[in-house]
C-alpha cells in the first residue's frame, strides 16, 4: 500500500511539472517572461545567390517553369540547397499552394524529386524539390550521412521555408517523398501538423529494409533478430576504424556493372543511376552509397511508429510488379481515415516511377493536391 501510493504521488508530480512546463511556456505567461532567451538559428553556410542556375538536370527543361537556386536551414542549423520551381504564368501578388519533394535515397534534386517538381509546377504549383543535408549541394559533415531523424526534420525544414514567402499560401503545403524518401515524408506527415497533403511515390520504409533486408515476409523473426546483431556488429567494429582513421567507410552505391545473374530490381537500378538517364555525380546512389555508420541508426529508430496518427490526406502509389511494392501495402495499413488513398500502377516496376512520364500518374496527383490544398 506505501509502495503504491508513492508511485501515485511520483505520478501526481510529474503530471503537475508537466503540466507547469506547458502553461509555462504559452505567450503571455509570467514563466514565458522570466524565461530564458531563445537559442539562435545560425547564419546559413551557403550563399545561393554564388551557385549556379545553369541547367544541370536529368531530364528536359519545362519552357512553362522558371527555376531558381534557394538556400533554407533545419533545426540543427545545417544550410540546404534547392531548386524552387514556379510556374511562368503566375500572375503578380498571387499566392499558390506549394509542395516540397525529395528523394529517391541516395538521389539529388538533380534527378528524380526535380522531374516531379518539375512537372507539378508547370501544373500550378509552387514546388521545392532540396538536397538532404550531407548530400548534394547541401552542407553537413561528414558527406553522404543519412540519419532518419535529421531526414525527416528536413522536410520540415522545406516547410519551414515555404511557410515565409510571399508567394505562397502557408495553409496550403503538402509533402512529396519518393522510394527512400517516402518514409520519411510519411514520418513527417505524422510529425508536423502544417502539412496538408502528402504523396508517397515507389516507398520504401529505410528502417525496415536496413534492420531486416529485403523479403523479410519470408523469415521468421529468430532469423531476423540474428542477422540484426550481426550486422550490428560488424558496423560497430567499423566505427572504431572510422575513428582510428579519421575517415568514413561507405556502404557502396547502385553496381556499376551487372550480369546474368544479378537480381532484375538491382538490374533496374544501374540501368538509372549508372547510366545517361540517371546518373549524377552528386548523388550517392550514382557514386560512394552512405557512410556505413548510418544503417545503424535506422535499424534502431523505426520510421512510421506513429503513422496511424496522421489526419491530412495521403496518397500512396506504387508499381504492380515492384519488388518494393509490400513497404507501400504495410505502411497502408497503418493509415488510418477516408483521406488515405494507395494507387496500384499496372506493370510498373519501382524505377519506372523514377522517370517514365507516361507511368507516373501526374494527372492523379494534380487532383489530388487541388483536392486538399485548398
Amino acid at each position: 500500500m506505501k509502495l503504491r501510493k508513492r508511485i501515485m504521488k511520483n505520478m501526481v508530480f510529474a503530471a503537475l511539472c508537466s503540466s507547469l512546463f506547458i502553461i509555462g511556456a504559452g505567450a503571455g505567461s509570467s514563466y514565458a517572461a522570466q524565461a530564458p532567451a531563445p537559442s539562435k538559428a545560425p547564419a546559413e553556410t551557403i550563399d545561393a545567390a554564388t551557385l549556379s542556375n545553369k541547367w544541370d538536370k536529368t531530364f528536359p527543361e519545362n519552357a512553362k517553369v522558371a527555376h531558381q537556386k534557394i538556400t533554407f536551414h533545419n533545426r540543427y542549423g545545417i544550410t540546404l540547397v534547392g531548386d524552387l520551381y514556379t510556374p511562368k504564368n503566375m500572375k503578380q501578388g498571387e499566392k499558390l499552394a506549394a509542395i516540397a519533394v525529395a528523394g529517391p535515397y541516395g538521389a539529388v534534386k538533380e534527378q528524380v524529386s526535380g522531374r516531379y517538381a518539375q512537372e507539378l509546377a508547370a501544373r500550378g504549383f509552387i514546388t521545392l524539390a532540396f538536397d538532404p543535408s550531407f548530400t548534394g549541394e547541401s552542407a553537413g559533415e561528414p558527406r553522404n550521412t543519412t540519419s532518419p531523424d535529421i531526414n525527416t526534420e528536413d522536410f520540415s525544414a522545406a516547410v519551414d521555408y515555404l511557410s515565409t514567402r510571399n508567394n505562397i499560401a502557408p495553409e496550403k503545403i503538402g509533402i512529396l517523398g519518393i522510394c527512400g524518401w517516402g518514409g520519411f515524408a510519411l514520418n513527417d506527415a505524422a510529425m508536423d501538423t502544417r502539412v496538408k497533403a502528402t504523396v508517397i511515390s515507389t516507398m520504401y520504409d529505410m528502417s525496415r529494409v536496413i534492420a531486416n533486408g529485403y523479403f523479410d515476409y519470408e523469415k521468421d523473426e529468430a532469423t531476423l533478430k540474428k542477422e540484426r546483431m550481426e550486422a550490428r556488429k560488424a558496423i560497430s567494429a567499423q566505427r572504431t576504424e572510422d575513428y582510428r582513421n579519421g575517415t568514413y567507410k561507405m556502404a557502396g552505391g547502385v553496381p556499376t556493372e551487372v550480369t546474368a545473374d544479378t537480381p532484375q530490381f538491382v538490374k533496374d537500378y544501374h540501368d538509372y543511376y549508372q547510366e545517361k538517364r540517371g546518373y549524377s555525380p552528386r548523388s550517392f546512389g550514382s557514386t560512394t552509397g552512405a557512410t556505413l555508420s548510418s544503417l545503424l541508426d535506422f535499424m534502431n529508430m523505426p520510421l512510421l511508429s506513429r503513422a496511424d496518427e496522421i489526419e491530412s490526406a495521403v496518397l500512396m502509389i506504387h508499381g504492380e510488379k515492384a519488388h518494393s511494392r509490400y513497404f507501400s501495402e504495410d505502411a497502408f495499413k497503418k493509415l488510418k481515415g477516408n483521406n488515405k488513398e494507395l494507387l496500384i500502377i499496372p506493370d510498373a516496376v519501382h524505377t519506372d516511377l523514377y522517370y517514365k512520364m507516361d507511368v507516373i500518374p501526374f494527372d492523379k496527383i494534380e487532383a489530388f493536391y487541388r483536392q486538399y490544398l485548398k
